[in-house]
């Protein structure tokens, strides 16, 4: 069952066209990845989704639901981590949780969420004294706080060391055991590999790829094997149309 709807997609800012005719689904319990180059239209289009900015053409639902006309709906299912969460460096961990739990009817046990994202001997400590890697885990809890349906997460492991980025993707697999669905944008293809079930590869604001992460590595390199990995396909789709841009 598909829990968002994208159809014919269009966002621009200006005369910058961030997304174009962007089209795909979501399904209940997945792990989706957004992929593409920096200012491929990643994060505009999830923030569509999120309901965050409206689009200029096209259809989005989410759980059935437009999020740019209702929002409140959206938000109460919906948990969006930012690419970077600012809080004021004295406000402790549990204070940030507690704070934004209070913007939902029904949140989440401030104690047991500490306690999923590893962080459960942390709750007097302040935000900024939390190391990159405990920022991300706050970062998430905050997207989690309001028990949503969805979890949004863009750019989730951009700044961590090896061992934080593994334990991230840990806690995200944990999410998706919970029956959350997860829309992941991210640029590291090992990322993509180990986590997504499907992933949507834009480039300039418009899809180049849809389908799972072997589906793509063996449309680009038939009879693929272990030689031959997400990255390989990945660039040798950006660079055919690269090619095929040039030839118009």
């Amino acid at each position: 069952m598909s829990v968002i709807h994208v159809e014919s997609l269009r966002k621009a800012f200006g005369e910058v066209v961030a997304v174009d005719d962007l089209t795909f689904d979501v399904a209940a319990g997945e792990i989706f990845g957004v992929l593409g180059p920096n200012g491929a239209g990643k994060t505009t289009t999830v923030e569509c989704i999120a309901g965050t900015i409206a689009p200029d053409r096209g259809r989005v639902t989410v759980l059935g639901a437009d999020p740019a006309r209702r929002r409140g709906f959206v938000r109460e299912r919906v948990g969006y981590q930012l690419q970077s969460t600012a809080l004021p460096p004295a406000l402790r961990v549990g204070e940030a949780i507690e704070l934004f739990a209070a913007f939902y009817e029904s949140p989440a046990d401030v104690g047991s969420l500490l306690d999923l994202v590893g962080m459960g001997g942390e709750r007097r400590r302040p935000f900024g004294k939390l190391s990159g890697g405990q920022k991300q885990r706050l970062s998430i809890a905050l997207a989690l706080v309001g028990q949503p349906k969805i979890a949004v997460f863009d750019e989730l492991t951009t700044g961590l060391d090896p061992q934080g980025r593994r334990d991230a993707w840990r806690l995200i697999e944990q999410i998706r055991d919970r029956g959350i669905t997860v829309v992941l944008v991210t640029h590291f293809l090992e990322e993509a590999e180990r986590l997504c079930d499907r992933i949507a590869v834009i480039d300039k604001g418009r899809s180049r790829f849809i389908g799972s992460p072997s589906e793509l590595t063996e449309s680009i390199v038939p009879g693929s094997n272990s030689h031959h990995r997400l990255e390989d396909a990945y660039l040798r789709l950006l660079d055919q149309d690269t090619a095929d841009a040039g030839q118009v």
